[in-house]
């Protein structure tokens, strides 16, 4: 079994998925590309995935040589080893280009694409071109397998998502604010590109709260390699911010926040699970702006998008204004019924991802039916 990652996200559910093949009594050969947690369930990566993790046009725009270097080394990998199935996780620009090559030389080489394209919010025509080269779609979302059906994509089974498996319960009540000095959750992305251009708007936005007479406390939950980056960003913040690093300490923070201010995201998916009331902000890079008209998704939140209506305020880009975004936090802290109408969308948003099989395992079980067959 062939692994492409190169995403912390990815490298998490490669490792759950090899994990869940154990579990059931399969013995696997995992081998590829691999984070952390993989290589500690034996997988030698082929060289280190932060070589492909980029984002944004610019971002892959300006690594391009690399990637190409990448490309041709990990085709020829998966072309030489023949391996029973070559499941693909995430980083999309580089793993089609992989799987193609991989088709065109090795067609006896079954290929899974592990959570699905985001044909629903651009670039729709993806879905169809794909189609030649990926046997099958393991999607994570519930309207998923739908789209691509109507898009003319490869055949996509709904497995379910994992930070459904793995949500705590969480009592609405405890979601009412008793405290004097509010915890808002500040979330301003996991890459460096991201934090980079939203820190400067979310400090903004808390200067106008602290100018406005309001107080808060801030936890910031970090990936360990921003954190020096991060510091030295929020040093003036008008607010005592914590920064946490580590999953327990980011969970922790999610079951205790009155609010989140979140980059957009799959975060945001995690905070509805949590049940925490949250806005989400995002600012496209330079190049990206200029070719927005390619954007067909009605939100970009996905709680939104399960429920399939707007339950998550966001402000993108121009839009995303300090005053305006310091107000909207304003309404959910004071108002009652502003945050009994985010709750109330995620309790729909926890039942339509509601199963009673874990995603992973479900996931798991399908692989093994595309490579038997």
């Amino acid at each position: 079994m062939y692994f492409v990652v190169g995403e912390e996200s990815g490298d998490a559910l490669g490792a759950a998925l090899i994990d869940t093949f154990r579990e059931m009594g399969h013995s696997i050969e995992p081998v590829g590309m691999a984070g952390h947690r993989m290589q500690e369930r034996g997988v030698e990566s082929l060289f280190d995935i932060s070589d492909i993790s980029v984002m944004g046009i610019s971002g892959v725009a300006a690594q391009l040589p690399k990637l190409f270097n990448r490309i041709k080394k990990t085709s020829n990998d998966v072309i030489s080893q023949k391996p029973d199935v070559l499941v693909l996780i995430d980083s999309p620009e580089f793993s089609y280009r992989v799987a193609k090559r991989v088709r065109e030389a090795a067609p006896s080489v079954k290929i899974v694409k592990y959570v699905a394209p985001s044909v629903w919010a651009w670039r729709p025509g993806r879905a169809s071109k794909i189609r030649p080269y990926i046997d099958h779609v393991l999607a994570v979302l519930p309207f998923e397998p739908d789209i691509m059906r109507e898009l003319g994509g490869p055949e996509t089974t709904f497995v379910g998502h994992p930070l459904a498996s793995e949500a705590p319960e969480i009592d609405r009540k405890t979601r009412e604010v008793e405290r004097k000095v509010p915890n808002l959750v500040v979330l301003p992305g996991s890459r460096k590109s991201e934090t980079k251009r939203l820190l400067p708007f979310i400090t903004e936005t808390l200067d106008v709260l602290k100018a406005r007479g309001n107080e808060f406390s801030i936890q910031l939950p970090a990936v360990g390699k921003l954190e020096t980056d991060i510091r030295e960003a929020t040093k003036n913040w008008p607010f005592p911010t914590e920064i946490l690093l580590g999953d327990d300490a980011r969970k922790k923070a999610f079951k205790e926040g009155d609010l989140a201010l979140s980059a957009s995201g799959t975060v945001t998916l995690e905070l509805a699970l949590y049940k925490l009331p949250m806005i989400s902000i995002y600012k496209l890079d330079g190049l990206a702006m200029r070719i927005r008209h390619l954007l067909t998704g009605w939100s970009a939140s996905l709680p939104n998008l399960i429920a399939d209506y707007p339950i998550v305020p966001e402000r993108f880009n121009e839009y995303a204004h300090p005053q305006y975004v310091a107000r909207m936090i304003e309404r959910l802290i004071l108002n009652e019924h502003e945050r009994e109408a985010q709750l109330d969308g995620f309790e729909i948003v926890a039942e339509r991802l509601a199963q009673d099989t874990p995603s992973v395992r479900l996931a798991a079980e399908k692989i093994i039916e595309i490579v038997q067959k």
